[in-house]
């Protein structure tokens, strides 16, 4: 079996999908642990913020009590940490995979 990045980068989101579709029927899905777990790229969006990365929320972060919608520029960043932290994880499950088939 071959073992691309690309490949086991497609199985990934797969999972990462499945993993998040059961919060479009459960809203308490989402404050489970498992639920926050998938949404930590859409977090890492205030971290940015909160570190100083200006133009990531609505209105500058100042939204009163509640918390600031992601502007464009945000949800962009937060797909981009999604998308690398899963390209870095195949990227390496690929070589292990590539690893194993050359020791047998």
């Amino acid at each position: 079996m071959r073992c691309s990045t690309g490949r086991v980068l497609a199985v990934l989101l797969v999972i990462y999908l499945a993993v998040l579709s059961p919060g479009l029927f459960f809203s308490a899905y989402l404050d489970s642990p498992v639920g926050v777990l998938v949404l930590l790229p859409y977090l890492s969006v205030y971290l940015f913020h909160a570190l100083g990365v200006p133009g990531l929320l609505v209105h500058g972060g100042a939204c009163g009590w509640g918390w600031c919608a992601p502007t464009v520029l945000g949800w962009l960043v937060a797909a981009g940490v999604g998308l690398g932290v899963l390209w870095l994880l195949a990227w390496g499950l690929a070589r292990l995979c590539a690893l194993g088939a050359r020791q047998r």
